[in-house]
C-alpha cells in the first residue's frame, strides 16, 4: 500500500473536524472504519499523526508536516486535473456526461433527460455489477458520475472521496408468478416463503448478509441463493423455480408480479456520486435532479408500488438534500 491523495484528504478532514467522531460523520464513515484507515496511513508514514484524548484529535509534529504538504498538494492536484481535461477536451463538446451505473431503474431515463436538456453535450455510459469499481473510475477521471444502490443504511463506496446524494429509498420486493396464491394479498410475509429457492442479481455490499439476517428474524434459514443476471431472474421466477428479490420499480413483465414484503425487512438506497474536486462537480445538482425525475417516472410504472407508497411516505424519491462527502 502506497500513500495516495485520498489518504491526505482523510488527514485534512480529521484535522479540520478536530476529532475522529466528527470527521467520521463528515466523511460518511463508521468511526471504527475511519480509525482503521488512520492507523494504516500512520503506518505508511512511520508515526502518529494525531494525539487523541477526550478533548479530540490534535496534530503531532509529523501530522503538522503532513497537513502543511497536503494543503499544497490537494489544490494543486485538483488544478492539474482540471487543466489536463480542458487541454484534452479543447475540440470536444462544451459539456460531457460520462455516467456509470450499477443495475438500477434510472440510467435510461437519466440519459434521455440529459440528451434532451443538453442537445450539444456528449453523453456516454458504463455499466458494472460493482459500485466500488465505478466509483474508482470516477476518482480516476474516467467517469463523471456514478449511480449505485446500497443496502439499508450501509455507506456508499467510500474509498475514493466522492460526494454522494440519495435519490430514493426503496423497499425490497419479491417477484412472483401472477398465479401464485400469495399475489392475492396486499403484502407477503417473509416467513411464508421459507421453503422457496431464491434468486438475486450480483453486486458488492452487505445485501446477502442482510437478507440472511431478515430471514432469521422471520424464523428460518434461507436456501442457497442463485446469483444470476436479470434475464435469468425473470426466467427462474416465471418457471416457479425461484423467488427473485427485486426493486419495486422492476419493469412490469407479463406473467410476473412484484410484491411488497410485510414490515419492509430490507431496504435499498439509490445514490448519485461525483468527485467534488473534479470539473463535473458543477453539473452534479443537474444530474441529481434528472436522476430523481427518472426514478419517479419508473416508479409510476408499477401500480402496486404506487398504491403502497402513500401508507409508507418514508420510501420513494427523497427531497434533494445537501451533498455528503465520503472518503476512506
Amino acid at each position: 500500500m502506497k500513500l495516495e491523495l485520498r489518504h491526505l484528504r482523510v488527514v485534512c478532514a480529521i484535522a479540520e473536524a478536530g476529532s475522529l467522531s466528527k470527521a467520521s460523520s463528515l466523511l460518511g464513515l463508521a468511526q471504527p472504519a475511519l480509525t482503521a484507515q488512520l492507523h494504516r496511513i500512520e503506518a505508511l508514514l512511520g508515526g502518529r499523526l494525531f494525539e487523541r484524548d477526550h478533548r479530540g484529535a490534535r496534530p503531532t509534529p509529523l501530522g503538522e508536516l503532513v497537513l502543511e504538504r497536503a494543503r499544497v498538494l490537494l489544490p494543486a492536484f485538483s488544478r492539474l486535473q482540471e487543466d489536463a481535461l480542458r487541454l484534452v477536451d479543447d475540440d470536444a463538446p462544451a459539456e460531457r456526461y460520462r455516467v456509470g451505473a450499477v443495475n438500477g431503474p434510472m440510467l435510461g431515463g437519466l440519459v434521455h433527460r440529459l440528451t434532451e436538456a443538453r442537445p450539444g453535450a456528449h453523453v456516454s455510459t458504463q455499466v458494472s455489477w460493482s459500485g466500488d469499481e465505478l466509483a474508482a473510475m470516477v476518482a480516476a477521471g474516467r467517469l463523471d458520475y456514478v449511480l449505485v444502490g446500497v443496502c439499508g443504511d450501509a455507506p456508499p463506496p467510500s474509498e475514493h472521496g466522492l460526494t454522494w446524494n440519495v435519490v430514493a429509498v426503496d423497499p425490497v420486493f419479491v417477484l412472483l408468478p401472477e398465479d401464485h396464491p400469495l399475489t392475492s394479498r396486499d403484502e407477503v410475509e417473509l416467513g411464508a416463503l421459507k421453503d422457496v429457492q431464491w434468486a438475486v442479481t450480483p453486486g458488492d455490499g452487505c445485501f446477502g448478509d442482510c437478507f440472511v439476517a431478515a430471514c432469521s428474524r422471520a424464523g428460518f434459514t434461507p436456501r442457497t441463493m442463485y446469483e444470476v443476471d436479470i434475464g435469468s431472474c425473470i426466467d427462474l421466477a416465471s418457471a416457479g423455480d425461484a423467488v427473485a428479490l427485486c426493486q419495486p420499480t422492476f419493469r412490469r413483465t407479463p406473467g410476473l408480479t412484484a410484491m411488497p414484503i410485510a414490515g419492509v425487512p430490507l431496504r435499498w438506497r439509490h445514490l448519485v456520486g461525483w468527485d467534488p474536486e473534479g470539473p463535473a462537480a458543477g453539473f452534479g445538482p443537474d444530474v441529481l435532479r434528472h436522476a430523481a425525475e427518472a426514478y419517479r417516472e419508473v416508479a409510476e410504472r408499477n401500480p402496486r408500488y404506487t398504491a403502497w407508497l402513500p401508507a409508507h411516505p418514508q420510501y420513494g424519491a427523497v427531497p434533494h438534500r445537501a451533498a455528503v462527502p465520503t472518503a476512506p
